[in-house]
């Protein structure tokens, strides 16, 4: 569509990952099985907090919103790279780049939300248990997760009205696999000064102070772990934070990496392998860190395969 002399965009295209030719079809079996392992490890979780009673507790409450924020935040990016690949299409509509933004956005902020919940859970669990249940009441977790998805919707839908706002007119070629916000910024042919001030401000709001919580809380449990008058309560506190320690750096270190540490060298293809780092690996990983370090998950899982047996 023309405007004057302007060619308004109404598509992308995305170069996705920098991968030789030779090595195409073996990246696209190496993503589409990690991103189909993304959703069975995430989708095992859920189902098992849904059907086991011992596991209707708070931690897990949480855990299993989180297990489905993994899951929805791999399903914006990995099935429309896997299909690019496979086509050798790497056009996306103008509405759909928006959409992989909102959504984008709206995943990874609900997963970064329900981490400080997780963290304040095992604080109170930790520092106060004699406290635990009357603390982390029912409207307590109830309230926290309504406050998670309400913050969430109000950043994504933020971000993307001011995206749309925008005017991209000539070049219209995205250097990653997604539409990340960076990098379109840089296409867009209209002043951009209030997207990169919102931009700066709310993520020092929204990732900084989650982050900076989440450590603080952990400090706090570890010396309250340190003051423990036995060895083996020290042991169950540090395995039960283990898992959680083990997500918050997988997730803070690799998104820290793309958005606060930039390097001038090679800038493109590091923040596009550091965001294939939270967008598809920690996702893949987390049901694995969580069943794998965490005895609950494991008796449960025990429990329903038992079950089912037993009923056939």
């Amino acid at each position: 569509m023309m405007e004057g002399n302007q060619t308004v965009i109404t598509q992308f295209l995305l170069l996705g990952l920098p991968i030789p030719p030779e090595h195409h079809h073996l990246f696209y079996a190496l993503f589409l099985t990690m991103y189909l392992t993304t959703v069975l490890g995430n989708l095992i979780i859920i189902i098992l907090i849904l059907l086991d009673s011992h596991l209707h507790t708070p931690m897990y409450l949480f855990l299993s919103n989180l297990s489905f924020s993994d899951l929805c935040f791999s399903s914006v990016t990995m099935p429309k790279l896997l299909h690019n690949m496979q086509t050798q299409d790497p056009s996306i509509p103008y509405g759909g780049c928006l959409a992989q933004i909102y959504f984008f956005l709206f995943f990874g902020d609900l997963g970064n939300f329900l981490l400080v919940a997780m963290a304040y859970d095992r604080y109170v669990a930790i520092c106060f248990p004699l406290h635990y249940t009357s603390i982390m009441s029912p409207k307590l977790c109830v309230s926290l997760l309504v406050l998670s998805w309400v913050l969430t919707t109000f950043h994504a839908m933020l971000h993307t009205l001011l995206m749309a706002r925008l005017s991209f007119c000539d070049d219209n070629v995205i250097p990653h696999f997604f539409c990340d916000m960076s990098a379109m910024l840089k296409l867009a042919c209209s002043d951009t000064h209030v997207n990169e001030v919102v931009i700066f401000i709310v993520v020092s709001i929204f990732l900084v102070l989650p982050f900076a919580l989440i450590i603080m809380s952990y400090v706090r449990i570890v010396s309250s772990i340190l003051k423990a008058p036995s060895s083996q309560g020290i042991y169950k506190a540090f395995s039960t934070c283990g898992s959680h320690l083990s997500v918050v750096s997988l997730f803070y270190g690799t998104v820290i990496g793309v958005y606060l540490c930039p390097s001038t060298n090679n800038s493109t293809v590091k923040e596009t392998v550091m965001s294939m780092m939270y967008a598809l690996v920690t996702p893949m990983l987390n049901p694995f860190i969580y069943s794998l370090r965490n005895r609950d998950i494991k008796e449960a899982l025990i429990r329903v395969l038992c079950k089912k047996k037993m009923s056939l």
